[in-house]
């Protein structure tokens, strides 16, 4: 609900701090004070349209702060979670207009788009004017309203999802079926990429084992020849050395002379240790190579199969435009994408079932819901046209429409939902937006709304002069239904009449001081003896009299 209005240089308001009640509260005051600008600026609050004249003369900016109580509003509050906005059981809409006709909005102290305070403002409150925000205009509100009114949301709710996912699974049927051609040709193509990995048959490490075989092979000749040379430094005869001592044989005289040397002094011991060391190296050396030599093998064959395998490895790896050990990898994820698109024709049968099964789910949910809307709409039909003859609208023909849209599925249903009305017998019936008189309207979305009231999601409820062309007895009944309504929800009627004030519980008097050429306009709450003074102003005018007192006693039930 709405807990409090701050208003600051708007219009004829320098500044204005409104502590707001539950229940119904009437707003009077004789005509000219400004009773309309209480609401045009809670309009502005809200998202309104806003124009630099309505920034107070002599000001730099108005601004206007709404604040709502969320305790009996989950959808406003799921609304501030999804949108990051939220702020423990308050809300805060705020609204700053410039001279220059700048507009800043902001939900909770952050700054947000227009539009997105209009969104959260039809989950916070609904105005009844003759002019703008009047959701029952809307189509929309009307499928809202019935589905309240016939208790049916979660229904509606499951609706919802089953048409989401038969969307989504037919989506994925129709991009399938495209693009069957282009996913055959994909096919046939990944099968014969794999297909030639699956023959290349390359094993984790062969390809560096193949290289380093193919430059063994290559140079078997020279490693062979190479080799037999050193080995014949180590420790070959004189033939070998073409004349010349080996390293062994080099190694054996340097020893030789060492242990000639006298005396042998322990730096001779050490080198003589080293000497021999060396010896030992050069024999394992030669050992080693020896060996080394007996394993190389010059094979001609061999080695064309090396050269040709890798060759065929190669192909494979510019044919991909990838690196030679990526190869793997690669054969692992076009086998696996294969793999995917295997059977497509099945995919696409098994896609089409899912798809009519999904549908079949919707239907059978949406006709459930739809019969429960069509029961519910002939009852919401006969109680909104009898509150209507109690408002004088004996003449008016209300019918809250569900036609069935089979062709037209969407996630609200298979229904078309509309409220329609004929203001005189004969007439055929309109639907709301096409009403043309503003007080007919205010009083059709009374009687919808306490029809409703015990349903409704809306907290906050505003009528702007609901009493328009009506007195008397009919005066009395728009009273009472504001009284009940308040009773449910939090109801603001701005009014002229005093049957209808008579039945509030909170009462507001709006004036307009003049003071050095500047006029203001006020707003104050009454408590009982100024509501009975208020009350009989509104009977006899300004003068009043120990008869309008009494009546207005008589009128709240105080005689």
């Amino acid at each position: 609900m709405l807990t409090h209005l701050t208003i600051n240089n708007y219009m004829l308001i320098e500044h204005l701090d409104l502590q707001l009640q539950k229940g119904m509260t009437a707003i009077t005051g004789e005509t000219g004070t400004g009773k309309s600008v209480l609401l045009g600026a809670l309009g502005l609050a809200l998202g309104e349209k806003a124009d630099s004249d309505r920034v107070r003369l002599g000001c730099d900016k108005a601004d206007i702060t709404a604040t709502f109580l969320m305790d009996d509003l989950p959808e406003a509050r799921q609304w501030l979670i999804e949108h990051d906005l939220s702020h423990a059981d308050e809300c805060f809409l705020r609204r700053v207009i410039t001279k220059e006709g700048r507009s800043r909005a902001f939900i909770n102290s952050q700054p947000v788009p227009l539009q997105q305070i209009r969104a959260l403002s039809e989950l916070l409150i609904d105005i009844h004017s003759q002019h703008a925000h009047q959701s029952l205009l809307s189509k929309n509100s009307h499928q809202k309203l019935l589905d309240e009114y016939c208790q049916q949301q979660p229904l509606a709710q499951e609706v919802s999802a089953t048409y989401k996912q038969w969307q989504k699974l037919n989506k994925q049927y129709i991009e399938l079926r495209d693009n069957a051609d282009e996913m055959n040709a994909r096919f046939q193509l990944l099968h014969y990429q794999v297909d030639e990995l699956d023959k290349l048959d390359l094993n984790e490490g062969e390809l560096n084992k193949l290289e380093q075989e193919q430059q063994t092979l290559a140079n078997a000749e020279s490693i062979t020849h190479k080799s037999q040379q050193i080995s014949a430094l180590c420790d070959g005869d004189g033939d070998a050395m073409d004349g010349g001592q080996s390293i062994r044989e080099s190694l054996n005289h340097a020893m030789g002379i060492l242990q000639s040397i006298t005396p042998q002094t322990e730096a001779f011991s050490n080198i003589n240790e080293l000497l021999n060391n060396a010896l030992i190296n050069i024999d394992e050396a030669h050992n080693s190579l020896q060996q080394e030599i007996q394993g190389i093998e010059i094979n001609p064959e061999r080695l064309q199969f090396v050269e040709a395998r890798l060759s065929a490895i190669y192909d494979i790896s510019r044919k991909h435009n990838i690196a030679p050990n990526e190869i793997a990898d690669k054969h692992v994820e076009l086998s696996n994408e294969l793999s995917q698109l295997s059977g497509g024709d099945d995919a696409l049968a098994r896609c089409k079932e899912e798809v009519d099964q999904a549908r079949e789910v919707f239907m059978n949910l949406a006709s459930k819901l739809s019969q429960k809307r069509q029961s519910a709409a002939k009852k919401l039909t006969q109680i909104i046209n009898k509150q209507l003859e109690a408002l004088a609208m004996g003449g008016a023909d209300f019918v809250a429409e569900v036609s069935r849209q089979l062709d037209k599925p969407n996630n609200n249903g298979i229904d078309d939902i509309e409220f329609l009305i004929s203001t005189n017998p004969g007439q055929p019936h309109k639907s709301l937006s096409k009403v043309v008189s503003g007080g007919e309207l205010s009083r059709i979305s009374l009687a919808i709304q306490v029809a409703t009231a015990q349903t409704s999601q809306v907290a906050t409820l505003v009528f702007d002069e609901v009493d328009v062309g009506i007195g008397g007895d009919t005066a009395n009944v728009v009273g009472e239904l504001l009284n009940q309504l308040g009773k449910k929800s939090q109801v603001l009627c701005i009014t002229h009449l005093a049957q209808v004030a008579s039945k509030a519980h909170n009462h507001w008097q709006v004036s307009k001081d003049t003071h050095n050429n500047n006029a203001a306009t006020n707003i104050v709450e009454l408590d009982n003896t100024h509501k009975i003074e208020e009350i009989a102003r509104m009977i006899s005018g300004n003068t009043l009299s120990d008869e309008s007192i009494a009546h207005a006693k008589l009128m709240m039930g105080q005689s």
